[in-house]
């Protein structure tokens, strides 16, 4: 039997247009970015125009989540509409022969016209790694973020629970987010520590800018002893960015996941890296 994602395919193709999802992973210290910018090499910019290549026209995508300058991503989605049929490995083949090294096409899945790589998503999931130890890293200084200051993950544990659940984060965004609105849902919010590694997960039902890295340096402080772990909460009732606190720098932190209904039956993002 068909299944509605074949039904829905099919009927893309009679119409000679065919909508694709894409996973894509990335090293953000090669570009300037998600989104496409004049003279400048940004994620977006470089898969599109692989996939113009491989499609032989014109292709725009669409993400679930433009990132800065310096993010990376194991679990980026995006989706986008052509006309030229090609089976999925030639579309995830022909997309990587054409990319440099710092991006790579991880799936493409066929997906009904009512999927959307934004607004079909119902959450995203961040992970933010910081090697805490005395001595800066090498190979991987632009991968991860350091801290020499010895962090307790106990007292950073006991702030998260302030973040928890549904809040008005106008303190924890960007002054510059163009957000309508400040209310988020945090369905997660985990610390770990392997050795020297300490990361930090982060699930919501969306993220306003600078969100993610304004609560690392929230939480970086509380570990640190610079402040209690209360002061996660007096921060978010504040709703003023400006006792916030040093936002986190872009290095560590990873989009590792974007969740969709799963009756677009999609695959699930890659593993987070088992290095840490």
């Amino acid at each position: 039997m068909q299944s509605r994602l074949d039904r829905a395919d099919q009927g893309l193709r009679k119409s000679g247009l065919t909508r694709l999802a894409m996973c894509v992973e990335y090293d953000g210290s090669a570009f300037h970015g998600w989104q496409v910018q004049k003279d400048t090499k940004t994620v977006q910019a470089a898969l599109e125009t692989a996939l113009s290549k491989v499609a032989d026209e014109s292709i725009r995508v669409v993400t679930a989540g433009r990132t800065d300058t310096g993010v990376h991503a194991t679990g980026q989605v995006v989706h986008f509409e052509t006309t030229r049929l090609r089976s999925g490995y030639a579309w995830l083949r022909g997309t990587n022969t054409c990319l440099d090294r710092s991006v790579v096409a991880v799936w493409v899945n066929p997906v009904p016209l009512s999927f959307h790589a934004r607004f079909s998503a119902v959450s995203r999931a961040y992970r933010y790694v910081v090697l805490n130890r005395k001595a800066r890293p090498t190979f991987l200084k632009s991968r991860v973020t350091w801290d020499h200051r010895p962090l307790d993950i106990d007292r950073m544990r006991a702030a998260c629970c302030y973040l928890l659940g549904r809040h008005d984060f106008n303190a924890y965004r960007a002054a510059s987010c163009q957000a309508k609105q400040p209310i988020r849902v945090i369905n997660e919010l985990d610390i770990q520590r392997r050795g020297e590694w300490v990361w930090i997960d982060i699930d919501a039902d969306g993220f306003l800018h600078h969100m993610v890295r304004n609560i690392v340096g929230v939480l970086s402080a509380i570990g640190a002893g610079e402040a209690e772990p209360e002061w996660a909460r007096e921060v978010l009732n504040s709703r003023d960015r400006k006792l916030g606190g040093v936002t986190a720098r872009p290095d560590g932190l990873y989009l590792r996941d974007v969740a969709y209904p799963v009756e677009f039956e999609l695959p699930p993002s890659p593993p987070p890296c088992r290095f840490w």
